[in-house]
């Protein structure tokens, strides 16, 4: 009686182990169930749109991001993105922006880009037909313009009536400090102060907030698992002509590695890119951090010396699973960013840390 009891539990197990294998054996493609993925910064719906047709219809990851990253550039998202927005301190809008390769960790990027609209088309040039990963200013719209881009003027009434006014409000905000005369209260030019121990004109008078720093950045996972990663900005309004913000900085502004997942990062390029967010938060990911966690360990950090960082960041781990975080500042307490996989496409909202 005893050994038939020992059998019939033995049977059970085995069944139940049966049972629990094949359930696992349907349960493992869950995870790939969520590629093709979709990730971008804001709510840049458009964008996302193009961007999944593109990657859900056998299109590459590379394509995707180019293809949601260039009609921001066209439809001028938010200003903030594109040309006719975000003049600097001469009244031109420049572009920055870059594209990741995370199968081959190729990289293009362009900074202070010239009279160029397509940003992101030309950052894919410079990865693809120079061993450079860097181009920037004047020299950057030459080579765009060999490769065949138009050149043309990127300046609109919109944009120079943004100067204007600006001008009209004693150059406020700016980008200055340490200097002489006051950057708060008059327009330059401006020369070093020689004591730098006097609090006097040591705090700049721009302030970031979520008009001005509206970065797309977009992450794309095809079926197969490759991934790539873009940004596009013109960036920070009022910026003093040279300025290259973190977007088109690989590992700053965006970061892929098809082995362990992809970031960007939106928000106060200055500071973010100093502690180098995407790539900490992909690096995160690669020792099994979740992509929420790594996104806000990703901010934390930065927070640790910034406590008032206006920033976010998207992630993407190779399996499909997202998240996002942001800094709590003024005018930043919740940020929306687009999700597209085969399960959803929509706006999604996280609490600001």
């Amino acid at each position: 009686m005893g050994l038939r009891r020992v059998a019939a539990a033995v049977l059970a197990l085995a069944v139940l182990a049966l049972t629990l294998g094949g359930w696992c054996a349907l349960a493992r493609p869950r995870e790939e169930q969520l590629l093709p993925l979709v990730l971008c910064t804001w709510p840049y719906r458009e964008a996302a749109e193009q961007a999944w047709k593109t990657v859900n219809s056998e299109g590459s990851a590379l394509d995707a991001v180019e293809n949601g990253c260039s009609l921001c550039e066209r439809e001028q998202c938010r200003g903030t993105v594109g040309f006719g927005g975000s003049p600097d301190e001469s009244g031109e809008t420049t572009l920055d922006a870059m594209i990741m390769n995370g199968d081959t960790m190729e990289v293009g990027g362009v900074g202070d880009l010239r009279r160029i609209k397509s940003a992101i088309s030309v950052a894919r040039a410079v990865m693809e037909h120079s061993t450079h990963t860097l181009l920037v200013g004047e020299s950057a719209s030459i080579f765009a313009q060999n490769m065949g881009f138009l050149s043309e003027d990127l300046m609109t009434n919109r944009s120079l009536s943004l100067h204007w006014k600006w001008l009209q409000n004693k150059c406020q905000p700016n980008s200055w400090k340490n200097v002489s005369p006051n950057p708060e209260t008059t327009c330059g030019p401006y020369k070093p102060i020689k004591e730098l121990g006097s609090k006097q004109h040591r705090v700049s008078a721009y302030r970031a907030n979520v008009h001005n720093h509206d970065t797309i950045g977009l992450i794309a996972i095809d079926k197969f698992g490759s991934i790539a990663v873009g940004t596009s900005t013109n960036g920070q309004i009022h910026k003093i002509p040279g300025r290259v913000g973190d977007s088109p900085i690989a590992g700053a502004g965006a970061y892929a590695d098809s082995t362990a997942g992809a970031a960007a990062a939106t928000g106060n390029g200055d500071i973010m890119m100093r502690f180098l967010p995407s790539y900490q938060a992909v690096e995160y990911m690669r020792m099994g951090v979740d992509p929420i966690t790594a996104c806000q360990k990703a901010i934390r950090r930065i927070q640790k010396y910034h406590p008032n960082l206006f920033g976010a960041i998207i992630c993407a781990n190779k399996t499909g699973s997202y998240g996002a975080a942001c800094s709590k500042s003024p005018g930043l307490d919740q940020f929306h960013f687009m999700v597209y996989n085969p399960e959803m496409g929509s706006d999604q909202t996280v609490d600001c840390i």
